[in-house]
């Protein structure tokens, strides 16, 4: 069973709620995301509205709240809309296509291409969001990459039990629902659908449907011998 958009996300935490009006699953957004920032440039709703530093690269068709802070060395191609009070750190490399709620932390070598974050997210070190939707207070440790391409460049498929799902995109990363919390170089991999609240240990590789409120456990044997030729007195 696919999870409604309902039972993904509290729609309250974003501005931009529109976007899911009429869809029946998640990944149907994806392809909206172009057309609603192209909407929101020609009704003229694309301004910034905090001071840029000279050493930042900011393209077109760019709206960015106030109190946020973009570090120098930021590069945001256009379109796209990012909220209030976000910190882009320095290394931010955002490719076009790109809607941020308020509050959100994007870290140092971090890339996204049309995506889609709620309010309260935070993408800080090493990490790569393309073609995805993070749900409100999602977290990615250090160096989790959601991969959005099969090998061979297929059309991405999401399979449950009782079916196959034909998305008709050839690039779909991961939907990630509310507070869940995805470890230090973990991967998810294209057609992935994360539920609310869930945990994903690092350097898991994952790819399907996880419920909500589950763990994805990785158990590592680890032994630690001597070298040759140490004595212990």
């Amino acid at each position: 069973m696919i999870p409604t958009i309902e039972e993904l996300f509290d729609l309250s935490h974003t501005q931009h709620a529109d976007i899911f009006e009429g869809v029946q699953y998640p990944w149907e957004v994806l392809p909206l995301i172009a057309q609603y920032l192209e909407y929101m440039a020609h009704e003229s709703k694309v301004h910034i509205e905090t001071d840029i530093t000279h050493a930042a690269y900011i393209g077109q068709q760019i709206s960015i709240g106030r109190g946020t802070i973009i570090e120098p060395g930021v590069v945001i191609h256009g379109p796209a809309i990012i909220g209030k009070y976000c910190h882009l750190r320095t290394g931010t490399y955002i490719r076009g296509h790109v809607i941020i709620g308020d509050h959100c932390t994007i870290g140092n070598s971090t890339e996204l291409k049309n995506c889609l974050m709620f309010n309260d997210t935070t993408v800080p070190h090493f990490n790569y969001i393309g073609d995805s939707i993070l749900g409100h207070n999602v977290h990615l440790g250090a160096g989790a990459v959601l991969a959005n391409l099969k090998s061979g460049g297929s059309e991405v498929t999401v399979t449950t039990l009782e079916q196959t799902y034909h998305t008709k995109l050839h690039k779909f990363g991961s939907i990630i629902g509310d507070n869940s919390e995805i470890g230090s170089n973990a991967v998810l991999n294209p057609g992935t659908i994360i539920g609310k609240r869930c945990s994903i240990y690092p350097l898991a590789s994952f790819r399907g449907i996880l419920p909500s409120d589950s763990i994805v456990k990785v158990r590592q044997q680890q032994e630690i011998v001597l070298r040759r030729g140490v004595n212990i007195e």
